[in-house]
């Protein structure tokens, strides 16, 4: 069951969304002994899952990309789930746009991306994946309102993305 006091919360969000994506997500990577597993998948619900998706891609879109993030091993785990159907009803549809148009890169090209590199091999796929460009510049500029919108849908659905608040 993933807990939270209502205190944490509060402060969370008084710090601002960054705060309060980290503390939640930081509480289900917790709460599965930050190892996210096919074993304990079943241990977080569609929403928190959901969630964590969305910290996945945040972060790895932002500091490298597409690539980074799949090269990372996220790709499945954001591609092969209704994270972008999520995030639509969170608020966040352009979001969800870029991220079923990345999809249809990830499932045409999968082995290619997901196969392992070298440094160089790895930068090199940002050449031979130029076609996340245009993706991820969309993305950098809806980002920050996008992410508001997943906040504020968070928060007024707390009940989905805490189990218990103490």
């Amino acid at each position: 069951m993933v807990q939270l006091s209502k205190d944490k919360l509060v402060t969370a969000y008084t710090q601002g969304i960054e705060e309060f994506l980290k503390l939640l997500t930081d509480t289900y990577l917790d709460f599965v002994d930050n190892d996210l597993s096919a074993e304990n998948m079943d241990k977080l619900t569609g929403y928190q899952h959901a969630l964590l998706a969305y910290r996945y891609f945040r972060e790895e879109v932002n500091q490298g990309g597409f690539v980074q993030l799949i090269q990372n091993g996220y790709g499945g785990y954001i591609f092969n789930n209704p994270t972008a159907k999520a995030l639509k009803l969170f608020g966040a549809s352009e979001t969800a746009k870029i991220i079923y148009k990345a999809a249809e890169i990830y499932r045409a090209r999968r082995e290619e991306l997901e196969r392992e590199t070298t440094e160089e091999e790895f930068m090199a796929m940002y050449v031979d994946f130029e076609e996340f460009d245009d993706l991820e510049e969309k993305y950098f500029l809806i980002e920050e309102e996008e992410t508001s919108r997943i906040v504020q849908f968070v928060k007024e659905h707390i009940e989905d993305f805490v189990d218990s608040i103490i």
